[in-house]
């Protein structure tokens, strides 16, 4: 498939894991993409290994509205337009109980996961309208449900509102904006844990963890023209973890309905 042939992408967090498989993704479909990232080799790398005349790796730090605008330009400087955002920076960055978060902690993770995605929008906004252009974010199934973390939740969870919102208002202008909200996925964060990956699996029907690639998918879908009447939508991409424990007992198989 070639979705993003003549279109130019802008991937934030772009370096590794999600970031880096929809950079991959959306290169792989004929797309530009600006490769930004808060580590300014490992941008610049990965837009050399898709193809340097047709990627752009720039440092952003995703906190600064001054990096954000700078990146912003420097994608329509180069290619001439802007047609995807995609907003994958973020994190969680507070590890105290709930109820000794300080305000600050509060402060610093909504800036990290939920302000920074408004930037990006804010700076991209005038140049998709152009375009006809969209947003896919990247958001978390701690957004829909009650899976711990919660100052990361509610970023999460503001991503979500936050994309609804702007849908509204901007559909008529011809501006998608939707969310894809992934369970666990293996990416670098848990190289120092996969035991714990490993423990993660029962909780998810689909028996694994999941990939980036599998989040790129979704991604690379939501943000072609196959989405073009889908605005306003989140898109979970979890294995099945949201339905709850399998309550389906695989073992007999000769014990299943026949129907199954």
């Amino acid at each position: 498939m070639r979705r993003f042939e003549g279109k130019v992408a802008l991937v934030t967090a772009a370096a590794q894991g999600i970031g880096q498989a929809v950079v991959r993704r959306v290169a792989a479909e004929g797309g530009a993409v600006v490769v930004t990232d808060l580590r300014e080799d490992a941008a610049a790398a990965l837009a050399e290994e898709v193809g340097a005349e047709h990627a752009l790796g720039v440092k952003v730090d995703v906190t600064s509205r001054a990096d954000v605008d700078a990146a912003v330009a420097a994608a329509v400087g180069r290619f001439g337009r802007l047609d995807l955002v995609v907003n994958n920076a973020g994190g969680c960055v507070v590890t105290s109980l709930p109820e000794d978060t300080s305000a600050d902690d509060w402060h610093r993770q909504l800036d990290f996961t939920l302000v920074s995605a408004a930037r990006c929008i804010q700076a991209a906004i005038p140049h998709l309208v152009k375009t006809r252009g969209n947003v896919v974010t990247i958001s978390s199934v701690n957004g829909i449900a009650a899976f711990g973390n919660v100052e990361y939740a509610a970023a999460k969870a503001g991503q979500i509102a936050m994309s609804q919102n702007y849908a509204a208002r901007y559909g008529p202008l011809g501006v998608r904006f939707n969310v894809v909200a992934p369970g666990t996925v293996r990416t670098p964060n848990w190289d120092s844990q996969s035991d714990a990956l490993e423990k993660l699996k029962p909780m998810y029907p689909l028996g694994r963890v999941g990939e980036p690639e599998d989040i790129a998918a979704a991604v690379a879908f939501l943000g072609s023209d196959d989405a073009a009447w889908i605005t306003g939508h989140t898109l979970p991409v979890e294995g099945g973890v949201l339905t709850g424990p399998n309550p389906i007992d695989l073992s007999p198989p000769d014990t299943l309905h026949k129907g199954f």
